[in-house]
């Protein structure tokens, strides 16, 4: 690409929520002579964070982040971010000998206005899967509980709670649930955005990975078929799913496993926290009816859009003190003090508070 960026690597972004299936395709697509797909970059997030380091830095985390904000207010930071990733991908690709970089990193959902700005020509592959079936693998892969020690859900009494005494972790694979995938949803209308459903890909693996290497410009025919072949690349990462490395073919099993998986009440926080509203529109009618004739009730959008609110306020409060404890959260703005940082952390845990509340009140009356 020429003009404002110069040179252009060819970049193509892989989006969708962990545990629906991106080590999977990305492993698939990577069968393509021109295409390397890394395990998982984390480079865009990196950047959109330049300058925010941890408390402990022994330079002063609240300096660094003042400094490199004075500085870079006076050029265009987004110049520069793509400069870095430029130098970065093109590295890349020059090392593994391919045309195209597929950077498959499931929680860009937080920054995607940053990569719009940044490569606003770039291809999206957007993966979308069953949201109960994404939650059922939060539970047995990684122990994301959907009910609390109690008998209560997640969802409902105690929430504020339990948000501020578990680890970021699990309330994160929350979030992706309840905040990622309508981002994610609304983003299918991107021009230059391929759309895939982890269900189609799963039971129809070859016309699904050629459709997307036509759509990257990439010759189809240049793939035989959509097998598993070497993962051996992530044996030696951190990152990326790992049961791939057990699997020689691609298989549609898990495609209804959660319905042995997930117990009604799971379901039913699965179905609140996402939306019977949201799942519908993402084509998943037949799963929603199946939760339905187990015993899920639909309780509507203003529910919905209460969790959504509470999980908003929940990762603004995680911000301020982590923006509190880096220094100013945006270019020009204060230093927060030692009691301001106390008097937003109080306040957004009474508005968290208030929130479950009104969340249980609606709860209760239905």
């Amino acid at each position: 690409m020429s003009g404002r960026f110069g040179h252009s690597p060819a970049v193509c972004f892989l989006l969708g929520l962990p545990r629906s299936g991106t080590t999977l395709l990305a492993h698939l697509l990577q069968h393509h002579p021109d295409i390397v797909a890394p395990p998982e970059p984390w480079l865009m997030l990196a950047l959109e964070a330049f300058g925010r380091v941890d408390q402990r830095h022994p330079a002063g985390s609240s300096l660094i982040k003042a400094a490199t904000s004075e500085f870079l207010g006076r050029i265009d930071r987004t110049i520069v971010s793509r400069a870095f990733a430029d130098a970065a991908y093109d590295q890349y690709l020059a090392e593994a000998g391919k045309r195209i970089i597929i950077d498959k990193t499931p929680r860009y959902w937080t920054v995607l206005e940053f990569l719009e700005s940044v490569y606003p020509e770039a291809p999206h592959i957007l993966l979308m899967r069953n949201p109960y079936a994404i939650a059922a693998s939060l539970k047995s892969t990684w122990g994301i509980p959907l009910r609390t020690e109690s008998s209560h859900s997640v969802s409902v009494s105690s929430l504020a709670d339990l948000m501020l005494r578990l680890p970021d972790v699990i309330i994160t694979s929350l979030a992706d649930l309840v905040l990622g995938l309508p981002k994610l949803a609304a983003h299918r209308t991107r021009p230059q955005t391929q759309f895939v459903q982890y269900e189609l890909l799963v039971t129809h693996p070859d016309e699904e990975i050629r459709r997307l290497l036509t759509g990257l410009g990439c010759d189809p025919v240049a793939v035989a078929s959509a097998e598993l072949r070497q993962a051996d690349y992530l044996r030696s990462s951190s990152f990326g799913d790992r049961k791939i490395l057990e699997r020689n073919a691609v298989d549609d099993s898990s495609v209804k496993s959660w319905q042995s998986q997930l117990s009604v009440e799971e379901m039913q926080t699965v179905t609140d926290l996402v939306g019977a509203e949201l799942l519908l529109e993402l084509g998943y009618e037949q799963e929603l009816l199946h939760a339905q004739k187990a015993g899920v009730v639909d309780r509507g959008g203003e529910v919905t859009e209460l969790y959504r609110r509470i999980f908003r306020t929940w990762w603004d409060l995680r911000s301020t003190m982590v923006g509190a404890l880096s220094g100013p959260s945006q270019i020009g703005e204060p230093v927060h003090t030692a009691w301001n940082v106390s008097d937003n952390r109080d306040a957004a845990i009474e508005m968290l508070r208030g929130e479950v509340a009104r969340l249980e009140q609606i709860l209760n009356i239905s």
